[in-house]
């Protein structure tokens, strides 16, 4: 063990976590049998409840499911016929069937341990149902997971995660009759287990691995947790423990360690498989696995110190709450789960029961933090209504006196008015308290889109500059969930610029299967391999320029839109394998209170595509009615889609939906005619997934685009999307746009000044000298200078700049005008005067895009 603490604490130095993992604890000292006793009641009252907790009545809808769920895979192994452990699920040639069968064991051996409810007739019938799934553990331990069992195919997960977790639960839950039973099944589970943990070392974790890391490592290491107890070895916890501490370090991507690039990175980004945005799939996974490891340490003696707490709880601030607006956690960090049916409410479900779990092992004030939060998430999204909301019996007990306690008010862990640069993962989050405006982009370092396992089978424009845009006090499903991408094109997500052409998916290029198989190349195309990691499932874009700027609540964000990997790479890959060019775009979004201004410029294609940028795309109920108003810029009134198809010469837009309360103003600062389409249009969720239902699903889709025609010279346009705006404001802007000055706007430049504001922000795309007469800049970089802080007296100026392109050892700018002092900021901004103004010089050298500030004040002379 102390090189084992050795390597964690220099992991950890870092994030100042100091995890305490004692040689001898007092727990220890008294037993090895102790600690693990411990951890096995913990995890019963986790998965079953306590019989306090199952008093209440808001468990009954839970217990009543999981009562339901045992009797009906009871009658179906009654039904199973040959290769068959329940019925309907023949076993030997598929994992996810054999995964199910080993949930579903365990499902039936949890309706017997539930405290304080008699799910059968008498405890003999418990008993012989308890021996019943005993002996579906050793069948399936036989004939397909054992020694003698075949060796492992399909996904690597299944047998590496997925099967240990669900028959080592179900272990611990018949541990009495087990032991009295089947005395050598758990230790012979657990070899096999070990195993069948094919990407590790020696049947154990293995940092150095690819597939051993964040979400994954967080679960294999749990689960190696419960096995420890289970054989009564507090010494595999402990090692179980100290390589689940390693994720709990804030990732340096200059200095890796171990190789791993997954997981929470210091400005509150979360990345899985090396390049995805994944905070609300494989970072909630990780976050519930954490609190649940925690709580089942808890009392041992074996667990890490309330550091650990602390980082898990700074995750939940940093991380998550931006990105919940309203209850709904935004789809754009979810990789190819957006295409599941669930949507953001659910995964904040998930997200509070994590929170919950978490509060209830913190003290003090980050504990009455925790339990106003979650409340806050309760409420916004729900949970107290749905029987299946949370997935512990303790948690509806936990929330249903949080529910009660008048001593703590709901409160988000996130301003409602701020701008969030996620710079390591392509996405800037903007919150207002009446909107909330997520942007997702892709780079040299993030990943266009995730497509895994026959999901998100049209995912390739995720990555372009694709937003949403949530409205506050509407039900965000249905224009956000599923519905909303069935029935947009992928072509014509909004904010996208993409080339007019019919993509195909992955199985329909490749005859139904899900991945490009070519072993014998030299790439060794294989379903898990890297080389499908980066052209087929996550490809990467191509220029390294994608990133953004925060000042106080405003922001500002840009992106070169680029080919994605396989494209750059086809003449090293098959014949066989098919890629795709993307078109050209440089963009940038300026985050302001009211406004978010869009400059578009270079949007075209090289091959001479026509290609369409897409405004926006709203969807809506098929019955509401829409309203659309706008005028032209010779100020006639819109006329409407009804009018005809051609494209319109529009001053203003603005849709309204009544029935939702809801209202988007669009404002066309310099743009071609503009094409508006309304109607109704049906899609089959199916489209976007293989597992999903094939029903049709009909939405009322509204779209705003600009086409440029193949063959065209590439389009600039500039625009603002206005949240909530009514007909009065829009008026208002005029012919000039109102307080909105575009001051520059090309492939080389884009700059956008706020006279109400008295902000000035800038995106620089290109090496050399460029500026405005406000600014000067050097090269690439992001800036936002803001003239009179609200926060600041007279005269004074704040300059906030990044490094978008991750990669420059410096940035410096010239503010043209007298001298200024410097009066506070980050040391890593000199500043120094210039015959024409104030220079200043900003250290970027590793800084991952992050921005550095300084406070200036017109000063003597230098």
């Amino acid at each position: 063990m102390d090189v084992t603490r050795r390597r964690l604490l220099s992991a950890l130095s870092a994030a100042g976590v100091a995890p305490v993992l004692p040689g001898r604890t007092e727990a220890s000292a008294a037993g090895a049998d102790a600690p693990c006793a411990r951890l096995l009641a913990n995890l019963a009252g986790l998965l079953a409840g306590t019989a306090a907790s199952n008093r209440r009545p808001e468990t009954r809808g839970l217990l009543d499911g999981f009562a339901r769920a045992a009797r009906r895979d009871l009658a179906a192994m009654d039904g199973a016929r040959g290769p068959e452990l329940f019925a309907g699920l023949p076993l030997g040639d598929s994992e996810a069937r054999l995964e199910e069968s080993y949930r579903r064991l365990f499902g039936i051996a949890l309706a017997t341990r539930v405290p304080g409810r008699r799910e059968f007739a008498a405890p003999s019938e418990a008993a012989a149902v308890r021996l019943r799934v005993l002996d579906g553990l050793v069948r399936l331990y036989e004939e397909h997971y054992g020694e003698r069992a075949r060796p492992s195919y399909g996904n690597w997960f299944t047998w590496e995660i997925g099967i240990p977790r669900h028959a080592g639960r179900t272990l611990a839950l018949l541990a009495p009759e087990a032991a009295a039973h089947r005395p050598g099944l758990p230790a012979a589970y657990v070899a096999a287990m070990d195993r069948r943990l094919e990407h590790g070392v020696g049947g154990d974790v293995d940092l150095d691995s690819r597939f051993h890391t964040a979400a994954n490592l967080a679960d294999i290491t749990t689960n190696r947790m419960v096995q420890g107890a289970l054989l009564g070895d507090p010494a595999r916890i402990r090692k179980a423990v100290a390589d689940q501490l390693t994720v709990f370090a804030p990732l340096d991507p200059y200095a890796p360690r171990h190789g791993v690039t997954d997981g929470f990175h210091r400005d509150g980004s979360f990345v899985q498989h090396g390049s995805v945005a994944s905070t609300g799939s494989y970072g909630t996974a990780l976050l519930t696995r954490v609190v649940e490891a925690l709580g089942l340490l808890d009392g041992t003696g074996l667990g890490p110190g309330p550091e650990a707490v602390a980082t898990v709880a700074g995750w939940i601030r940093d991380g998550f709450a931006p990105l919940v607006f309203e209850g709904w956690l935004t789809e754009t960090v979810t990789g190819r789960a957006l295409t599941r049916p669930q949507g953001g409410y659910a995964t904040t479900r998930v997200l509070c029961e994590a929170v919950l779990g978490l509060s209830a092992l913190a003290s003090g004030a980050p504990a009455q933090a925790l339990r106003a939060y979650a409340k806050h998430l309760g409420a916004s999204c729900r949970v107290d209504g749905d029987p299946a909301a949370f997935a512990s019996p303790l948690a509806f007990a936990r929330y249903a006196g949080l529910l009660a306690d008048p001593s703590v008010r709901a409160a988000d862990l996130a301003p409602r008015r701020g701008s969030f640069a996620f710079n390591a993962m392509d996405r800037t989050v903007h919150r207002r308290p009446g909107h909330a405006f997520v942007l997702a982009r892709s780079s040299t370092r993030t990943s266009k889109y995730e497509y895994l396992n026959g999901e998100n089978l049209m995912p390739w424009f995720q990555g372009d500059g694709a937003h949403r845009l949530y409205l506050s006090g509407e039900d965000q499903g249905p224009g956000h969930g599923l519905g909303h991408y069935a029935t947009v094109s992928p072509y014509g997500l909004p904010g996208v610029s993409a080339p007019v052409e019919r993509r195909r998916t992955v199985p329909e290029l490749y005859g139904g299967a899900l991945y490009y198989d070519d072993p014998s190349h030299a790439l060794a195309f294989t379903a898990s391999s890297a080389s499908q990691n980066a052209y087929v499932y996550f490809p990467r874009g191509t220029a390294a320029w994608s990133g953004g700027t925060v000042l106080g609540a405003y922001g500002v964000a840009g992106l070169v839109q680029s080919d994605d990997a396989a494209f750059r790479d086809r003449a090293l890959l098959p014949s066989g394998f098919a890629v795709y060019r993307d078109a050209t775009s440089t963009k940038s979004w300026f985050l302001f209170d009211e406004e978010i201004v869009v400059l578009a410029a270079d949007v075209g294609d090289r091959a001479g595509r026509a290609v369409t940028t897409t405004v926006d795309a709203r969807t809506a109920d098929p019955a509401d009615r829409i309203l659309l108003t706008g005028a032209t810029r010779d100020g006639r009134p819109y006329g409407g889609p009804a009018a005809g198809p051609a494209a319109c010469d529009l001053r203003w837009l603005r849709h309204a939906n009544p029935a939702r309360g809801t209202a988007v103003g669009y404002l066309f600062l310099d743009s071609p005619p503009v094409r508006v389409t309304l109607g109704p249009v049906t899609g089959s969720p199916r489209t976007l997934r293989l597992a999903n239902p094939d029903g049709p699903v009909t939405r009322r889709v509204f779209t705003a685009a600009f086409d440029v025609p193949a063959g065209a010279p590439p389009l600039c346009a500039a625009w603002a999307l206005v949240p909530n705006a009514d007909e009065d404001r829009m008026r208002g802007y005029g012919r000039r746009g109102g307080p909105l000055r575009v001051l520059a706007n090309t492939a080389r430049l884009q700059a956008v000044a706020h006279t109400g504001l008295g902000l000035l922000a800038a995106n620089c795309f290109a090496p050399g000298a460029h500026g405005t007469a406000a600014l000067r800049l050097d090269g690439p970089a992001s800036v936002i200078v803001a003239y009179r802080p609200a926060d600041a007296e007279p005269g004074t100026v704040r300059v906030a700049v990044s490094d978008p392109t991750t990669e420059r050892a410096a940035v410096r700018l010239l503010l043209p005008g007298r001298w200024l002092r410097p009066v506070g900021g980050d040391p890593r901004v000199r500043v120094r005067p210039a015959r024409t103004g104030t220079r200043l010089e900003v250290d970027t050298r590793r800084a991952y895009g992050r921005t550095f500030t300084v406070t200036l004040r017109p000063g003597g002379r230098p």
